[in-house]
């Protein structure tokens, strides 16, 4: 062997050990899985005796391996070893002691037996916070950075050599539990893994503890734990969290003793509205507010609080403290007891308390499923679903959510909505014009607002609020945990569709209200929102409800398959957090479109409707809480695209943008979502697309086609004919009679049942078109009729008419995104020619042609470079076809099966 090789060989022959594993819980246990796939041997596992007769997991996975296994409840009396004892451990013959997790005292005759000596975990970076409530500490100092050490035991407390550390950064909102199931687990559990390597390898450090940064702090006790009010919000946070769950901070408040739990730092500039809550010592009132119990440091600065616990064990929302019948948990009759069933479902949990966690213990979809039938036959009258239990994990909030049922008391949690009122189109309509964050709407920081205008006469509609970067952030930090540690994420896929089907069920019992937002809104001819607007968005909302428990990876044949019986599949995977980018046009249905889609594969969204056209995403968001979404998968922020969709493309936690809008705003966004964390992008942007009408076309439908391709919502639409190529010998013929319609259509109100053609959706845009048909004239250009703003309140726009368009010209090329028809004409003997005048852009969104000829047919969509091809028809879009272009028109697909976030 040359010496290049002598560390792979080294790695691969590291001594295997015999080991002792003293400690218990599941980290124990994880850690004794891992030291027995490296291939070492368990001599014997120490852990703590049965508790109500459940054993600890590490003696359980101990058990089911056949290795000797002891109990002790004591390994030592009145300070000496008891003899008994260390004979059995010496009996085994353990050449290293583990101890992952141990909360017995083990005698240094035991420490100091093997040859290696004894390692252990310790939740913090020693010498920092030695002791038994390591991580608390790590949290009440308000540590930035946090961690964990395996170090060689000793006779001190966590005094010992250092043999491995690693660190994380501690978040402002962590709390013992987050960061321990973040970090401190899952990576605790291979350093100390990997902490046994280096001694069997022989390269293990034994890195003598500074006394410098040295601290040692008690250990938390519930008499210790009374929270000192005359502290900053910050360093109340920092106590409240510390405490968090175990032994919990406490205060008096009206006379008993409360305990404080869930604490997170308010934004300064967040009013907090709610009733009053005085509280002994503190330097101003708290205040009781639908998301908690907000609380203030001497400083001025607000903290919020989520739940309360009593003297007497009772634990509440705080937001419910002073609601009649709320102010201590429900207590259970001894008839509603017997549907409390966790126990008999949860048999690897020793004993069920009120923080349980059904899926943290364990728990599988199965398990709902049982769950649910269970309580339906212990209490017929509690009809339960299974997203009742994704929604109440812990026991005390499903306890407390079924009691309710029984009782009668199980109303929907009050959606505060403040809504904007008109009496329009024979009915009211109302209309949420706040952000809607983490299920609840919102005003924007520091109150900011902007008026939405409605086009039809130029008046405010009303004020809405403008989202600013604080609110972004909130908006996604929402989405995050929604996705990672929320009902969503946990939910059977399944399920998840049951809940997007109602809210498509429920869109459509409000289809009216919604198309009437939308045409005060947009400018969107009412019919036409009902039918399309509308109609198509709770289309494509079935339609993606059905794909839920349907989205699957494949398997693959590989060269190793066999003889090794090697497996390869893929599985496909939600991505997180999706920002949504959407235009003018259609606001409801591209809301739709890609919503439905991420939803569909478990991810959450915060999307951005386009500034001008917010109303309906707002309405959407109602009908979404209402429909049971869980908090946080659902965010909408209307604002402008500078502010809030700039920050969404550089956020590092969103993990996939999708837009739809212009070439130029699509380049910037794929840019800064490149520069900031790679995050994948679908574009969906520009087009000019060509339509091409042969001589021997069915004249009249390619006059009611070619006229709803440019013109269909009133030209704003991605899809639409661009450029008209019209066959010499039929073009005049087809001129004359496009005019003839043109002057037919009724330009006026959106909501009169008659109108065929709306005002165009903003004022901007509206100069943008007659600049566009000003620069048409001159360039050359024959302008046949329309061209100019109609001269009435409202944004409205003459349907317009463009022929003799050579291919050089201005309007020839860029879009009008407009009722503006631009016709060429081109020789039936010269489709080469007229293809590749055709596909003369850098767009590709979509194209058409009209021919009787099937084979002409066939030959031009195989050439026309676009996205979609529509033959003898044309704005054909369905939920079940995948959309999309491509050059300069973007890429990925929206609708279709192969459309879902993951």
């Amino acid at each position: 062997i040359t010496t290049k090789f002598g560390f792979a060989l080294n790695s691969f022959c590291s001594v295997k050990m015999k080991i002792a594993v003293i400690g218990q819980s599941l980290f124990g246990q994880e850690v004794y899985k891992e030291l027995k796939k490296d291939g070492h041997t368990i001599v014997g596992v120490f852990t703590i005796p049965d508790k109500d007769g459940k054993a600890d997991p590490l003696a359980t996975e101990a058990e089911k391996d056949g290795v000797a296994m002891f109990k002790f409840p004591r390994w030592r009396v009145k300070g000496q070893a008891i003899p008994e004892v260390v004979a059995q451990y010496q009996a085994t013959g353990a050449e290293l002691n583990v101890l992952p997790f141990c909360s017995q005292f083990i005698p240094m005759e035991v420490i100091n037996h093997p040859k290696h000596g004894s390692i252990i975990y310790h939740p913090s970076l020693l010498p920092r916070h030695r002791g038994a409530s390591a991580i608390n500490w790590t949290l009440i100092h308000g540590d930035k950075k946090g961690g964990f050490t395996v170090f060689w035991a000793d006779d001190g407390l966590d005094t010992g050599p250092i043999l491995l550390q690693r660190e994380c950064d501690v978040e402002p909102n962590d709390t013992v539990n987050t960061i321990y199931k973040r970090f401190l687990f899952p990576e605790g559990v291979k350093g100390t893994v990997e902490a046994v390597r280096l001694i069997a390898e022989g390269k293990a450090p034994r890195i003598t503890q500074p006394q410098e940064g040295a601290t040692y702090e008690c250990i938390q006790k519930k008499e210790n734990a009374m929270i000192n009010w005359n502290q900053t919000a910050v360093a109340l946070h920092n106590w409240i969290r510390g405490n968090d769950k175990v032994p919990g901070a406490w205060a008096e408040v009206d006379g008993q003793k409360v305990t404080f739990y869930g604490s997170s730092l308010v934004d300064n500039g967040t009013a907090a509205n709610g009733q009053p809550l005085e509280i002994p010592g503190a330097s101003q009132p708290g205040i009781i507010t639908k998301a908690g119990l907000v609380l203030f440091g001497n400083d001025g600065k607000a903290l919020l609080v989520k739940n309360l616990q009593f003297e007497d064990g009772k634990m509440i929302a705080a937001a419910q403290y002073f609601h009649s019948g709320s102010s201590a948990a429900v207590e259970l009759t001894e008839e509603e007891k017997t549907f409390a069933v966790w126990q008999n479902i949860l048999t690897n949990v020793s004993q069920i308390e009120d923080s349980t966690d059904f899926f943290k213990s364990g728990a599988a979809s199965m398990d709902v499923v049982r769950l649910v039938e269970e309580v339906k036959l212990r209490a017929s009258s509690c009809q339960l679903q299974n997203e009742d239990v994704y929604m109440n994990t812990t026991f005390i909030d499903f306890i407390q959510m079924c009691v309710r049922k029984l009782r009668g008391e199980d109303g929907e949690e009050e959606l505060v909505v403040d809504y904007v009122s008109k009496n329009i189109n024979n009915m009211t309509i109302k209309m949420p014009h706040q952000l809607f964050i983490n299920g609840e709407f919102v005003d924007a920081q520091g109150g900011k607002t902007y008026k939405t205008i409605n086009p039809t006469d130029g008046t405010a509609i009303c004020d809405v609020s403008l989202a600013q970067i604080s609110d972004v952030d909130k908006a996604v930090a929402a989405a995050k945990e929604a996705f990672e540690e929320g009902a969503w994420g946990k939910m059977n896929p399944r399920d998840r569709g049951r809940l997007i089907y109602k809210l498509a069920n429920l869109m459509e019992q409000y289809q009216e209200e919604l198309a009437t937002i939308e045409a005060l809104d947009s400018g969107a001819v009412y019919t036409l929102a009902l039918k399309t607007h509308v109609g198509m968005s709770i289309q494509t909302f079935h339609y993606f409800a059905g794909w839920c428990d349907k989205i699957q990876g494949s398997t693959i044949p590989i060269n190793q398959a066999r003889p090794n019986r090697n497996l390869t599949f893929t599985k496909k995977e939600p991505i997180g957090v999706c920002a949504i980018v959407i235009p003018w046009n259609y606001p409801l249905m591209m809301l739709a479109w890609k919503t439905a889609a991420c939803l569909a594969a478990g991810n959450t969204v915060v999307l951005k409707p386009a500034q001008v056209t917010p109303l309906t995403a707002l309405k959407f968001a109602e009908l979404a809480a209402r429909a049971g979404l869980p908090k946080g998968v659902i965010n909408i922020l209307p604002g402008s695209g500078a502010l809030v969709g700039q920050r969404l493309s550089d956020h590092p936690d969103v993990r996939k943008l999708g837009f739809t809008g212009s070439t130029e705003i699509g380049k910037h966004i794929m840019k800064s979502c490149a520069v900031s964390n790679v995050k994948k992008v679908s574009l969906e942007l520009g087009g000019k697309s060509p339509l091409i009408i042969f001589s021997d076309c069915d004249m009249d439908k390619a006059l009611r086609m070619g006229m709803s391709a440019v013109f269909f919502n009133k030209g704003e639409n991605c899809i639409a004919a661009g450029r008209l190529f019209v066959e010499d010998t039929i073009h005049d013929q087809f001129v004359m009679k496009v005019v003839e319609e043109v002057k037919k259509m009724k330009i006026g109100d959106p909501l009169d049942r008659s109108t065929d053609h709306g005002p165009q959706n903003h004022k901007a845009h509206l100069d943008k078109l007659v600049e566009y048909c000003q620069i048409g004239v001159r360039e050359g250009a024959t302008l046949v009729c329309g061209g100019k703003q109609v001269q009435r309140p409202g944004f409205f726009f003459q349907p317009t008419v463009f022929t003799d368009v050579q291919d050089h010209m201005y309007i020839a090329k860029d879009e009008s995104f407009g009722p503006i028809m631009i016709i060429s004409k081109f020789k039936g003997s010269e489709v080469d020619d007229v293809l590749k005048r055709a596909n003369a852009t850098e767009y590709g969104l979509a194209s058409g042609v009209f021919t009787r000829d099937i084979s002409k047919a066939l030959y031009v969509s195989e050439r026309l470079n676009a996205g979609t091809v529509f033959v003898n028809t044309y704005n054909k879009t369905d939920v079940a076809a995948p959309f999309g272009g491509f050059k300069q028109s973007g890429f990925g697909k929206d609708l279709g099966k192969k459309n879902c976030y993951c």
